[in-house]
C-alpha cells in the first residue's frame, strides 16, 4: 500500500510539470517525493501578452444603379409556333429597351426553355400545346429610368418580372469607409479593455477581415408569383413606382493588439 502511494504521488508531480514549474521536489526514487513549500506559475505562451477584439460599422448608401430579370412567357398549339410568339415578344421587348437608351451589352438572354403541355387526365396524356419560357436580364439602368423601363417593357411584351436588384456605383469607397470605422472600433474597445487590465496598447499584431460577401452589394427584391401579363393591361400611361431604399454596407475586422 505504501509503494502505490508513492506511485501515485510521482506521477500527480509529472503530470503537474507540464503545466507549473515546481520548486523543491527532489524527485520519486525510493523514498516518497518532497512536495514542494510553493508552486511558481510560468507563463510560456508569448499570445498572453495580446489582446483580440473584433470591430464592425454599417455604411448605409442610397442606390444609384439597378438590374432587372424578366421572362418572356408564351403558350400556343404547336412548338413552332410557340417559339415564334416567343421570339417576336423578346424581339419587341428588345427593341424598346434600345429606344429607351439601354446599351445592347447591357441585355442579356440567360435561358430558353420549350416544353409539352400534357393532359395528364387522358388515358395517353396526350400533348395539348407547348409553351416557353425567356429569360432577360437588364444591367447598368440608371435608378431614375427603371419605372419607365419596367412600365414599357410591359407594353411590349414582357408578362413577367421576376426580381429587381439595387446597387450602389460607388459601393467600394462606401466598403473602404466601413472598414475605417470598424477598424476604429475595434481600436476603442481594445483600449478600454486594456486599461481595465492596467495595462496600454503597444500597437497592432494581425489584422484579419471577417465576413465579406461581394453579393452583398446587391439588394435584390424577388417579385415572387409577380405575373404581369401584357394582354391585360388597358394602359401603361404611369411609370411604375420605384423606391430603392438603401443599401447596408457593412464591414467587419478582427484585430490582435500588443499590450505593455
Amino acid at each position: 500500500m505504501k509503494r502505490l502511494m508513492q506511485g501515485i504521488v510521482c506521477a500527480a508531480g509529472l503530470t503537474a510539470a507540464f503545466s507549473v514549474t515546481v520548486a523543491g521536489i527532489s524527485g520519486c526514487s525510493n523514498g516518497a517525493a518532497q512536495l514542494p513549500d510553493t508552486l511558481k506559475v510560468q507563463n510560456v505562451d508569448a499570445a498572453g501578452n495580446v489582446i483580440t477584439v473584433t470591430g464592425k460599422e454599417v455604411v448605409k448608401v442610397v442606390p444609384d444603379m439597378a438590374q432587372i430579370e424578366y421572362s418572356i412567357f408564351s403558350q400556343e398549339a404547336t412548338a413552332e409556333a410557340c417559339q415564334a410568339r416567343n421570339s417576336e415578344d423578346l424581339n419587341k421587348a428588345v427593341t424598346i429597351l434600345k429606344g429607351l437608351g439601354v446599351d445592347e451589352k447591357s441585355i442579356q438572354t440567360s435561358s430558353y426553355g420549350l416544353n409539352p403541355i400534357h393532359d395528364w387526365n387522358s388515358p395517353t396524356q396526350e400533348i395539348t400545346g407547348y409553351e416557353m419560357n425567356t429569360s432577360l436580364i437588364v444591367s447598368d439602368i440608371p435608378i431614375d429610368q427603371v419605372g419607365a423601363i419596367m412600365s414599357q417593357s410591359v407594353a411590349a411584351g414582357v408578362n413577367r418580372i421576376d426580381s429587381v436588384s439595387y446597387f450602389a456605383s460607388n459601393y467600394d469607397a462606401s466598403y473602404q469607409e466601413a472598414l475605417k470605422g470598424a477598424m476604429d472600433m475595434a481600436q476603442r474597445k481594445a483600449e478600454a479593455l486594456a486599461e481595465a487590465g492596467g495595462k496600454t496598447i503597444a500597437g497592432v499584431a494581425r489584422v484579419e477581415e471577417a465576413g465579406y460577401n461581394p453579393n452583398t452589394r446587391y439588394f435584390s427584391y424577388n417579385t415572387a408569383g409577380g405575373m404581369m401579363a401584357a394582354e391585360e393591361e388597358t394602359s401603361v400611361a404611369a411609370d411604375m413606382a420605384v423606391m430603392p431604399g438603401q443599401v447596408r454596407v457593412e464591414a467587419q475586422v478582427i484585430v490582435d493588439y500588443e499590450l505593455n
